[in-house]
């Protein structure tokens, strides 16, 4: 019977994970952006949105996969439904972007299948070390997105209000999902840990920002 149930739990991992990559997502809450114009966006704002858009939809992908991942592997009920509810929720922000990626005339990284299986085995092995270490897994991984997401406030053009307001809203939502981790029991990681997250997401976005 444990083999059956594996056989089944491994099935409905990679359904996730090839609807994720082929979506197109649906969002249980309506786009922040829903309503909102930006006819008045020069070529390259649009670009500049676009871009900083793809970043944001591979980002989500590997946010379902980290997720899903530690959802996975961790022994621990009560945690894993938190991070599959966490999940769902971070859907409604692969729908968002990918919505506003097609809106700009952009296109989602090509790389998404790589995102996706290189972040679930960093979830998978993240709940395997224990709920204390992979909820603070989950609390530096917020802890960056949102600085990340920060950083692309920043860099928006200011007249792209559906993009800015998606962002602000994806930002308010990891504050959240951060903030629950952690007091769940999530602890800190070490100073190399962090680091070696902050680097691979750097090539992550790097990559997926033209790519």
């Amino acid at each position: 019977m444990a083999t059956v149930h594996l056989v089944d739990s491994v099935l409905a991992e990679l359904d996730s994970g090839l609807r994720t990559l082929a979506g197109p997502a649906e969002a249980a809450r309506p786009s922040p952006a829903a309503g909102m114009s930006s006819a008045t966006l020069s070529a390259d704002e649009k670009a500049t949105g676009a871009s900083l858009m793809r970043v944001n939809h591979a980002g989500e992908v590997a946010a379902q996969a980290l997720y899903r991942g530690q959802a996975f592997t961790t022994r621990d009920p009560d945690l894993r439904r938190n991070l599959l509810d966490a999940a769902r929720e971070e859907q409604d922000h692969l729908a968002w972007c990918a919505r506003r990626v097609k809106e700009l005339g952009g296109h989602t990284s090509v790389f998404g299948p790589l995102w996706y299986a290189g972040s679930f085995a960093l979830g998978a092995a993240a709940g395997l070390l224990g709920a204390a270490t992979g909820l603070g897994f989950v609390v530096e991984t917020e802890r960056q997105v949102e600085e990340h997401l920060t950083g692309h406030l920043d860099r928006l053009p200011p007249t792209d209000l559906p993009s800015r307001a998606i962002v602000g809203q994806m930002r308010a939502d990891e504050v959240a999902h951060g903030a629950r981790a952690r007091e769940l029991g999530g602890a800190e990681l070490p100073e190399p840990v962090r680091t070696g997250m902050r680097l691979a997401a750097r090539v992550m976005t790097t990559v997926a920002h033209r790519l």
